[in-house]
């Protein structure tokens, strides 16, 4: 009942938000883009957003538009991968299945893809931390040749095209004119991504006040939770948005995370910590997508952490690799993590692909 009543209530609030306007009601032929305003999620347990929305706010009809682009395989250079085929809804916005991530040709990547959530308040982005700014993250899976393989100048004269008539119409409806920049772009892009705010698990309503929310074993994993794993994975958005190595086998695979970007030799092996929200949904982990279950990372944490250049101080302590973890204890602290999937978030129709041709 709680549930639908919250399910109702957003809902709810998403129309209130389409029927309010200040001013003077734009005509069909000269919309006004600061109509429809919608205010992006600020739960108050959250730390502030980092995305500047006075820059870029959200609105129902740029909302609209960047949620059609995200799902639109004609970023790509054969209209075949779309932002959403390797950020699925269902999996949190992840590849499920996928260690690595395929892209265009079915080409497989080297990392797996991260999950697009909660981004208002991310610093930076990819695991390594590469694109400092949300508006400017599209373009690094746009160009990959693995990925999409595609010029943004040839997206834009893509979207421009007679063959595409609805975006001239739909940046009209977002921007006050059918011009489409790269500018315009990005922000679409990101005014729909700023709007995938996961914050409904069960843990959410826990920390809202319904101390039933979670079960007792949950409730013991979290206090476990807090003592074994909360120094990296900090905070509500579970993570201290920090680049770290955390003792991972370099066997498998070359990649040098951080050190990629800045070419400091401090920095090899490091890679973003992760957030845990939805972590129930996002299988396989890591990086590079190496363990399948939570089971198998924390056992890597309790007895398989290599000694390799710039291992994280937290684990090697007192001469001893890891972190120390009988087995009740990892199925109770597995038990709490599972209490953070948002299902709510993984359903939501608004966030889901409006299907080819679709008409806003």
């Amino acid at each position: 009942m709680k549930k639908t009543l919250s399910i109702g209530l957003s809902l709810g609030l998403w129309v209130w938000a389409a029927c309010s306007r200040t001013g003077d009601t734009p005509s069909p032929t000269d919309p006004d883009p600061s109509a429809d305003k919608i205010e992006v999620p600020q739960p108050s347990y959250f730390p502030a957003k980092t995305y500047d929305l006075a820059a870029n706010p959200v609105t129902l009809n740029g909302f609209q538009l960047g949620k059609s682009l995200f799902y639109d395989g004609i970023l790509s250079r054969n209209g075949t991968i779309a932002c959403g085929t390797c950020h699925q809804q269902t999996s949190a916005f992840t590849h499920h299945g996928h260690d690595l991530s395929h892209g265009i040709d079915d080409k497989i990547g080297s990392r797996n893809a991260p999950s697009i959530q909660n981004m208002a308040w991310a610093k930076e982005f990819f695991w390594d931390g590469g694109v400092q700014h949300l508006d400017l993250f599209p373009i690094a899976p746009i160009e990959n040749p693995v990925e999409m393989d595609e010029k943004l100048s040839n997206v834009l004269q893509k979207l421009r095209d007679s063959k595409n008539p609805n975006y001239p119409e739909l940046f009209k409806k977002a921007f006050g004119s059918t011009e489409i920049t790269t500018e315009r772009f990005m922000k679409a892009l990101s005014q729909f991504m700023v709007m995938l705010v996961s914050n409904n698990s069960r843990y959410d309503i826990y920390l809202r006040g319904t101390t039933n929310a979670l079960t007792a074993t949950e409730k013991e994993g979290l206090t476990l939770f807090k003592q074994k794993c909360s120094s990296c994975h900090s905070g509500e958005l579970f993570t201290d948005q920090n680049y770290r190595n955390n003792g991972l086998s370099i066997d498998r695979n070359p990649d040098q995370g951080r050190f990629t970007i800045t070419q400091n030799p401090d920095d090899r092996n490091k890679f973003k910590v992760p957030s845990l929200r939805n972590v129930g949904y996002t299988a396989p982990y890591m990086h590079d997508g190496r363990f399948t279950t939570l089971e198998q990372v924390l056992d890597h944490y309790a007895q398989n952490v290599k000694q390799t250049p710039n291992l994280d101080g937290l684990l090697q302590q007192e001469g001893k690799l890891g972190i120390a973890l009988t087995a009740d204890e990892k199925q109770k602290i597995i038990a709490f993590l599972k209490s953070l999937s948002d299902e709510q978030f993984v359903q939501d129709t608004r966030f889901s692909d409006p299907g080819f041709g679709h008409s806003f």
